[in-house]
């Protein structure tokens, strides 16, 4: 019989879900190897032997953020609506996630703390979630199928580009209170309307 592995996927999800909690606690630059392992109850060899190095570690809980969102995405009740689903793709699920995880928003999305490059780590997981965000982009009438290098229309990065500024905003305290989720709602609708109207006039064949 072979040898049974010491650390294995179980170890990996607990040390994942204690960086998260350090993160969102202490920010990157609290988190620690000896701290996660301690927090687990394991040993640092574990954290080296499953992630390689502190920064192995960020890389890997930046990477199952945005795995967490495209799932979140996939789960989307899709209506009738395009445009009202794309609102509600930026509220649910990219408001949601900042709302509850800033400290870790903040690492995977705006790649701010440690100076540790997470991008590496998570570009496909984050691809992947930008991706399904353009197909929603995508079922809006008319619109384009030319894609920018990011593999994405240049509306999907609009739209994303107001939801990160809309949770920057809202993180640090410049939405007024009580009326965030109204203003996420009114400011998407608006920019989702107006994607759906300039898609129709570069594609007018669409409105026939």
């Amino acid at each position: 019989m072979g040898r049974p592995k010491e650390h294995d996927e179980h170890t990996a999800e607990a040390l994942l879900a204690s960086a998260e909690r350090i993160i969102e606690r202490d920010g990157a630059d609290g988190l620690s190897v000896r701290g996660v392992a301690d927090d687990v109850g394991t040993t640092t060899r574990a954290v080296y032997a499953l992630f390689g190095s502190k920064s192995g570690l960020l890389r890997a809980v930046a990477r199952r953020a945005f795995e967490r969102m495209d799932t979140r995405l996939g789960r989307l009740r899709l209506t009738d609506d395009p445009a009202g689903d794309l609102v509600e793709a930026g509220v649910r699920v990219f408001r949601r996630f900042a709302r509850e995880q800033p400290a870790l928003y903040r690492l995977a999305v705006q790649r701010l703390g440690d100076d540790i490059d997470v991008r590496s780590g998570s570009r496909v997981a984050a691809g992947a979630a930008l991706l399904h965000l353009d197909e929603l982009v995508a079922r809006l009438p008319g619109a384009p199928t030319t894609r920018t290098g990011s593999g994405v229309s240049s509306m999907t990065l609009e739209f994303h580009a107001m939801c990160e500024g809309l949770a920057a905003l809202e993180l640090r305290g410049m939405l007024p209170r009580g009326r965030e989720e109204r203003i996420w709602r009114d400011g998407l609708s608006a920019l989702a309307r107006g994607l759906a109207v300039t898609c129709t006039i570069e594609n007018p064949t669409m409105c026939s």
